[in-house]
């Protein structure tokens, strides 16, 4: 039977993280990723070590809001493809975005530990992070990959992004 995760009375985050305690390796597709989201995450992908497993994240909206809102409504052509020098442009704002995250709040000394952690875990390719640039992509999906012959692949869905809010602190609707 199904379970739906609201992070109210159920968070996805505890259950994502039991999942990947027991994971080999996973596969995310999120509109959103935050920094910070990613810290809650980082320490329970260590034991991949050994297998040489990878956490492949797609990230899809790397538009704000309101820049959306005005294409949409702008009355230029729709769907126009994207140049390489559009493609590294918005690469390095997005890079830019996540150096901006940081200094959100009061950023401490565990945020720092995270950043570097997270730095790591792309040097030694045990995080694939990739920007899908055709069209904004909002979807959420988890996928996590184990050794387990009966349920080798589990899946959550829903409207989670990467993000801390979006993994245990405001209401969404996931399901398993």
């Amino acid at each position: 039977m199904p379970r739906i995760f609201d992070n109210i009375e159920t968070q996805l985050l505890g259950v994502l993280v039991l999942t990947l305690r027991v994971s080999d390796r996973a596969d995310f597709c999120v509109g959103y990723f935050n920094l910070r989201g990613w810290k809650e995450l980082d320490d329970h992908i260590q034991h991949w070590s050994d297998s040489g497993g990878a956490c492949r994240l797609l990230v899809g909206m790397q538009k704000p809001p309101q820049e959306q809102l005005r294409e949409a409504l702008s009355l230029l052509g729709q769907g126009e493809t994207i140049d390489n020098q559009s493609a590294i442009r918005i690469k390095k704002r997005l890079a830019e975005e996540f150096r901006r995250q940081l200094t959100f709040g009061a950023p401490n000394n565990d945020d720092e530990a995270g950043l570097r952690k997270l730095s790591q875990r792309l040097r030694e390719k045990k995080v694939i992070v990739k920007l899908f640039l055709r069209h904004p992509l909002h979807a959420k999906l988890y996928l996590l990959f184990r050794s387990d012959p009966i349920n080798p692949i589990v899946g959550y869905l829903g409207s989670s992004n990467l993000t801390l809010a979006g993994l245990a602190g405001q209401g969404e609707l996931n399901i398993d």
